[in-house]
């Protein structure tokens, strides 16, 4: 192993060295500012996720308050770890330092992995668990040690405290295991003892899940209705069609698995692999929810290339040097590592209207702090006494995580918000003399108050369009019952 840690530890630098100068550009992804929102009032479980980014998340500010890199270490880290997970199971089915490069590579050159392991959501996690999952499950192949089943047991509990599509993960080992010794194992009594650990692990999720009636059936329905059912089916497919060079190794890692005669030992994972991948497309699901497949098709992959090409090493290193090379011009699509001036210019994009229209992701890191600024102008114009019976209401998520999160050092209060997670937490002072809201519509602020007065229409050059052009009010008088307009809007959370 120890010849080996030299190409391990200079890929993972590598990865390291890259992801670094994507996290420290740009500002707080919407999601980013929810899931360090609900470390502030930990739980065993969320309005919309499992409980562990928000434990996370407290580490995190255990450690650098909320600093854009410190929090965004943590993906970066487990994309490392995926790296060198990879690598070993590459190590797992028999590969040699080729193999091991190819595999280390194959991470390098997946372009989503970079988004995934820039911003502090529970992806870069589900990914590292269930490459995890996989390795300790070659591992109990090779040794059939106990051990391995009670380590997989611990992971997919962790895992289910982490994101909710591990479920399919377990779901397509099952059916694999199948395929190993014709199911012998499930005759073992540590295989029930590793199922009894992942659910105890999981159990404070469920109970709390139980008391609160089970928002994760809301929030999946919401989700299905609002995004799920307009994705064409199609799409999910098309999208592993867009990294071609990874895509073919794993697909020559699928096939050495299933019918390649020194690897169908652990046909058992690759029978897991196709489950996965059909169920989640049965199911509607966007595609990067089966990016966490591919590390140990990579693996596999760059083991059945060095084997096929071992008479002629060379082209073991051609297939490496492409596949890296392939994807380097576009990672600035991936992770902010360009200035936001140079990315403008990078993607020949044109200002309209003083607007420029960036992706999704990156347009959603733009506009929380001016937001803030312009929120606590407003609030610092109040009385002391004003002041202390003050309200700030945000229309979403991502606006009530940027007034909770970067509006503490301006020691602004706690924000509420009527979506998602937030509404949980409560409508805060409900006797408050004046509430400075931000994002909601005019018909909404003057259904709930007498007296309504327009500060700013909040606009921003790179801000996505919904936080564009976004009013920001001072209410006073209220008319209506808050606590019965608060609980009455339950069944819109996810709206």
């Amino acid at each position: 192993m120890k010849k080996y840690l030299p190409i391990i530890f200079s890929l993972s630098f590598l990865k390291l060295l890259i992801q670094w100068f994507g996290n420290k550009n740009y500002g707080f992804h919407r999601d980013e500012l929810l899931h360090l929102s609900v470390s502030e009032h930990l739980d065993w479980g969320f309005m919309e996720f499992p409980p562990l980014i928000g434990a996370i998340g407290k580490v995190s500010y255990w450690l650098f308050d909320y600093s854009l890199l410190g929090v965004r270490l943590f993906p970066t880290l487990a994309g490392i770890a995926i790296l060198i997970l990879c690598c070993l199971i590459a190590k797992e089915l028999g590969g040699k330092s080729r193999a091991i490069l190819l595999a280390g590579i194959c991470v390098l050159a997946f372009l989503p992995f970079y988004r995934n392991h820039t911003l502090f959501q529970p992806v870069a996690f589900d990914q590292l668990f269930w490459t995890l999952g996989f390795y300790f499950f070659i591992k109990y192949i090779n040794s059939e040690h106990k051990k391995f089943l009670i380590l997989l047991g611990i992971t997919l509990g962790l895992g289910l405290m982490n994101k909710y599509t591990i479920l399919v993960w377990a779901f397509g080992l099952f059916v694999g295991l199948f395929f190993y010794k014709k199911g012998n194992l499930f005759k073992s009594k540590w295989l029930y003892l590793s199922a009894l650990i992942s659910l105890l692990i999981f159990l404070p999720n469920i109970v709390w899940q139980t008391q609160n009636k089970f928002p994760l059936l809301k929030h999946l329905q919401a989700l299905n209705q609002n995004q799920l059912h307009e994705i064409n089916p199609f799409e999910f497919g098309l999208e592993q069609l867009n990294f071609p060079f990874t895509l073919i190794i794993s697909l020559f890692g699928l096939f050495a698995l299933l019918i390649d005669n020194y690897l169908r030992k652990y046909r058992a994972v690759g029978v897991a692999v196709i489950v996965i991948f059909s169920a989640m497309w049965l199911l509607n699901s966007k595609a990067y929810y089966v990016f966490a497949i591919y590390p140990a098709l990579f693996a596999s992959g760059a083991v059945k290339i060095e084997s096929l090409l071992s008479k002629k090493p060379v082209w073991t290193y051609v297939i490496t040097f492409i596949t890296l090379t392939a994807s380097i011009y576009f990672i600035p699509e991936a992770t902010p590592i360009l200035p936001i001036e140079k990315y403008v210019e990078y993607k020949n994009l044109e200002e309209k209207n003083g607007r420029v229209e960036l992706t999704g992701d990156y347009a959603d890191m733009f506009g929380w702090e001016e937001q803030v600024k312009l929120v606590d102008s407003v609030y610092q114009s109040l009385s002391s006494k004003e002041k202390k019976n003050c309200v700030l209401w945000a229309e979403n998520y991502g606006e009530a995580g940027a007034l909770k999160i970067l509006g503490k050092p301006y020691g602004l209060p706690d924000p509420i918000s009527r979506h998602g997670s937030f509404w949980a937490w409560g409508p805060g002072n409900k006797d408050a003399d004046v509430w400075i809201s931000l994002g909601n519509e005019k018909p909404s602020v003057e259904y709930v108050f007498e007296k309504v007065e327009l500060v700013k229409m909040i606009t921003h050059k790179y801000a996505i369009g919904e936080e564009n052009g976004i009013p920001l009010y001072i209410c006073r008088k209220p008319k209506i019952d808050i606590e019965a307009w608060w609980k009455d809007y339950e069944e819109h959370i996810f709206d």
